[in-house]
């Protein structure tokens, strides 16, 4: 099972770990107009799913416009960033970012992703920074769960996994 802290305290993740070579739990999710997306809906293409406590934060921000910057060089990569902030919220910070090809998803509702990837902080009901790779055949190839929720992932290693997933 996943070990994280956030601010240096321990935190109780779900006992379902995704590991490499898993196939990619489905999820819902919200997009900023409320309508329901699903991995499925992103079928056929190399998925980076960037996780985030609150997009609203500065690491979140950095790792957000990071790996939208980076998978833009690359072929049939998409993005998808996940947190608990309510839709309006990510649609709000995606206008004043200038970013306008940024995915970004809401989990709020039930939660259904980060029960799915065991990704919830149940003391705070926030998502734990991770990354997830996942082929065009929803095979995952990469995984990360940062130890530390105030730290950045390995940006390097997650784009050379988009790079390898075909």
């Amino acid at each position: 099972m996943a070990s994280v802290t956030f601010k240096g305290t321990k935190m109780t993740l779900p006992s379902n770990e995704v590991k490499v070579g898993d196939k990619a739990p489905n999820f819902t999710v919200l997009a900023n107009d409320l309508s329901e997306v699903t991995l499925d809906d992103t079928k056929g293409s190399v998925r980076i799913i960037s996780v985030v406590p609150s997009i609203d934060t500065g690491v979140c921000d950095a790792q957000t416009r990071r790996f939208n910057e980076e998978a833009s060089k690359l072929d049939n990569v998409k993005v998808l960033t996940i947190s608990v902030d309510l839709p309006f919220a990510q649609a709000r910070w995606c206008a004043a970012s200038g970013l306008d090809n940024v995915v970004t998803l809401s989990d709020h509702r039930d939660l259904s992703f980060g029960e799915a990837y065991g990704v919830v902080m149940k003391e705070l009901r926030l998502l734990a920074r991770s990354v997830f790779v996942v082929d065009s055949n929803d095979t995952v190839t990469y995984v990360e769960y940062v130890s530390e929720g105030t730290n950045h992932p390995d940006y390097d290693k997650a784009l050379e996994a988009a790079k390898q997933a075909k």
